[in-house]
């Protein structure tokens, strides 16, 4: 039922369950792990190169296979299957982490893309939910706390896992490298089990002309071919997805490589930890009171404030000379990094048709995805020709700035009404 109480919590807490794989894996550990214990080189900017890689060509599969899954789903009314697919692959690509020895960083990269995928297109079915559970007057209050939850849980289990990681004898654990390993196995486990609610209290609505999930395959691919036809005719969303690549590749960058570029510039492991610990608490209260923000000024000023604030991170980022400095880089990429994700996804829900949600989202995901796979190797591509990686952070700026001028043609009045009346033309 839209606007229950049970099924927004329900929904919210998956976000809660995945976000521990985002913070103690993709963001934290993954890229710490990688470049101390699982890499063979001695060349920082080389590490980085390989991870870049590795989270593009997750971001590849994800981004190709989207779409074609949102039809299916669509169409099967199986997006809650979907969703459970790919979390169970997620979670069993990340507790096999655990059995990667040292020095084997090509097995380290597969179970990580096998994990990332399964995180990411995960998120396809997880955001097409959104828009059957919460009507418009409460779609951006839902998605802002889906996000804020994901930060305090993932916060609350990175926490017990730096514990593990600094004073593993308080755990009875051997040592740190143990610890980390041990993280990747708790991840796995908080993913599994807070997993469960959204598939026992959010109901999927029925397709408007449901068919078997094995019809579903020919009659997606088909769907698939008819909407990229169409979509040219939905300026508003094609408009807002072409914004949407180019801005949340910043976002997507920053997040997956900044421990990696502090480390790259000298800073101690136990600083990036701490950095990415804050924000994980601040980003909780922030996304709510963003979204706070949002409701008194408008959703797209809202934006346009994420995304400068995001272009003056970026240069600071690249000037950065003492870890005081990175923590308040940290304190500023938390105060807008929900905001900019939360009302990303609801702006988006408010100008797809519902009964293609799934399907629309594919697309969603997709751009943000392709997104994905310029932004890590750019950052390290120019970090590695200029021998700075200083030059690579800063080279992300100009995603925001033309992003934020796309995102200015974007009219939501429009697009609501071509959602609601797009059945209609079929």
């Amino acid at each position: 039922m839209i606007d229950s109480k049970k099924s927004i919590f329900a929904w919210s807490l998956y976000d809660w369950a995945n976000s521990a794989f985002s913070t103690t894996v993709m963001a934290g550990f993954f890229p710490v792990f990688f470049k101390e214990y699982w890499s063979t080189t001695d060349s920082v900017t080389l590490s980085t190169w390989y991870l870049g890689l590795a989270n593009s060509v997750a971001s590849i599969i994800v981004a190709a296979l989207a779409p074609f899954l949102g039809a299916i789903a669509d169409r099967g009314s199986a997006k809650k299957k979907f969703l459970m697919l790919f979390a169970f692959l997620g979670i069993i690509g990340t507790g096999s982490l655990w059995m990667v020895k040292q020095g084997q960083w090509q097995i380290a990269v597969l179970f990580y893309i096998i994990a990332s995928i399964g995180f990411m297109a995960g998120n396809i079915f997880y955001d097409s939910l959104l828009p059957s559970i919460a009507s418009k007057d409460k779609i951006d209050f839902v998605s802002s706390l889906g996000f804020a939850l994901g930060y305090i849980g993932g916060g609350l289990l990175f926490l017990v896992n730096v514990l593990m990681y600094l004073k593993p004898s308080m755990f009875g654990i051997v040592d740190g490298a143990t610890a980390i390993r041990l993280s990747f196995v708790s991840v796995a486990l908080w993913w599994a089990i807070f997993s469960i609610p959204i598939m026992l209290f959010v109901k999927e609505p029925a397709n408007y002309s449901p068919i078997k999930i094995t019809k579903a395959f020919s009659a997606g691919w088909n769907q698939l071919l008819k909407t990229i036809k169409e979509i040219r005719h939905l300026k508003v969303v094609a408009t807002f997805l072409l914004a949407y690549w180019l801005y949340i590749d910043g976002v997507d960058t920053i997040i997956r490589m900044a421990v990696d570029y502090g480390s790259s510039i000298g800073f101690a492991t136990s600083s990036l930890i701490t950095a990415l610990l804050l924000v994980q608490f601040v980003a909780f209260p922030a996304t709510l009171g963003f979204n706070w923000y949002a409701s008194k000024i408008g959703i797209k000023k809202a934006m346009y404030t994420a995304i400068i604030g995001y272009s003056i991170i970026t240069i600071f980022g690249s000037l950065v000379e003492e870890e005081w400095h990175f923590y308040i880089l940290a304190i500023l990429i938390a105060c807008f990094q929900g905001g900019i994700q939360s009302l990303s996804r609801s702006m988006y829900a408010r100008i797809i048709p519902i009964e293609r949600a799934a399907e629309f989202y594919g697309f969603y995901n997709m751009l943000g995805k392709f997104a994905a796979i310029i932004g890590p190797p750019l950052m390290g591509y120019v970090g590695l020709v200029t021998g700075n990686p200083r030059f690579g952070i800063l080279s992300i700026v100009i995603l925001f700035i033309s992003g934020g001028f796309i995102l200015s043609k974007v009219d939501l009045d429009e697009g609501e009404k071509i959602a609601k009346s797009y059945l209609s033309k079929e």
